[in-house]
């Protein structure tokens, strides 16, 4: 990769990692679904006048939408204003690599590496260290939910691969028409139509920040930066960059949200990283004395 294009992948990481913590400023001040909202119309907006609509399926689009928007981010946003940490969040969520690889396996016939299977096993035995820490119900249901936001994201991988190659930037943009009506729907009977009062009354600028951040930044430049890589360059080349969003993620909490995760949590979001590695590296490490 040449270095503007290092510097344009690392510029993508940054924003999604420090995008958990946007969120938890978000959620402190506007309800979590209307949030998730606002956030797609925010994306829409001046997008859906730039970019063309991809060539593919209404029902793809609906269903990427629906998976995406009303499932990942539905359900982390409410996890997240439910107490579930931004920085761990930031690492749970990456276990939709692992349910991704399941949903292949069953729909699509294809066959896991083995370093993919280790890796998973690795992965879900750090998630059930961090679980144990967190048995009571209060703190139980919202690691659930991020989960829940992680199986949604697995489906919507699915969709995408169903799409074959496309615009991805196009394909985020236009699939950004879904969600909101059926998240304002929801927040009007979960939240209750008070969530739009209460919202306009006590926003200040850290929350109208944290919408143009999760609106903009992360899915318009995010989305968008990381399909122009994946037209430069290889998946494999892109990929391993994904591994540094939870490390990130943990820093910026750290830093900015001043954020600790415990000693459980700390051994089972390792787990949750060395199944990663093994998941995206392992198959490399067999492959170059093979070549050799």
């Amino acid at each position: 990769m040449s270095p503007r294009d290092i510097l344009l992948a690392l510029g993508v990481i940054l924003v999604w990692g420090v995008n958990f913590v946007a969120v938890k400023w978000g959620v402190a001040e506007i309800s979590p679904l209307l949030l998730s909202g606002l956030r797609y119309v925010v994306a829409l907006l001046p997008a859906i006048f730039l970019v063309k609509r991809p060539k593919v399926s209404v029902w793809l689009l609906i269903a990427y939408g629906l998976t995406v928007g009303v499932g990942q981010f539905g359900f982390l946003f409410s996890a997240i204003k439910l107490g579930m940490p931004a920085g761990l969040s930031s690492v749970v969520l990456q276990v939709q690599v692992f349910f991704s690889i399941g949903l292949a396996v069953l729909f699509l016939g294809e066959r896991p590496s083995l370093f993919a299977l280790i890796g998973a096993l690795v992965a879900f035995a750090g998630i059930g260290v961090i679980a144990y820490e967190r048995l009571e119900g209060a703190v139980l249901v919202p690691l659930l939910m991020t989960l829940a936001a992680a199986a949604s994201w697995s489906v919507a991988n699915l969709v995408t691969k169903k799409a074959g190659k496309i615009d991805m930037l196009g394909f985020v943009v236009w699939s950004a028409l879904v969600p909101p009506i059926p998240l304002f729907v929801l927040s009007y009977f979960i939240e209750g139509p008070q969530a739009w009062p209460d919202a306009l009354a006590h926003v200040t600028w850290l929350g109208a920040g944290s919408l143009l951040f999760t609106g903009w930044l992360s899915t318009v430049f995010g989305y968008g930066a990381w399909s122009v890589l994946f037209g430069r360059y290889p998946a494999s080349t892109v990929v391993p960059f994904a591994l540094l969003v939870p490390v990130v993620g943990i820093a910026a909490s750290a830093m900015l949200v001043n954020e600790r995760i415990s000693g459980f949590e700390a051994v089972g979001s390792l787990l949750v990283f060395v199944g990663l590695l093994l998941n995206v590296f392992g198959p490399r490490l067999v492959q170059r004395p093979a070549a050799a």
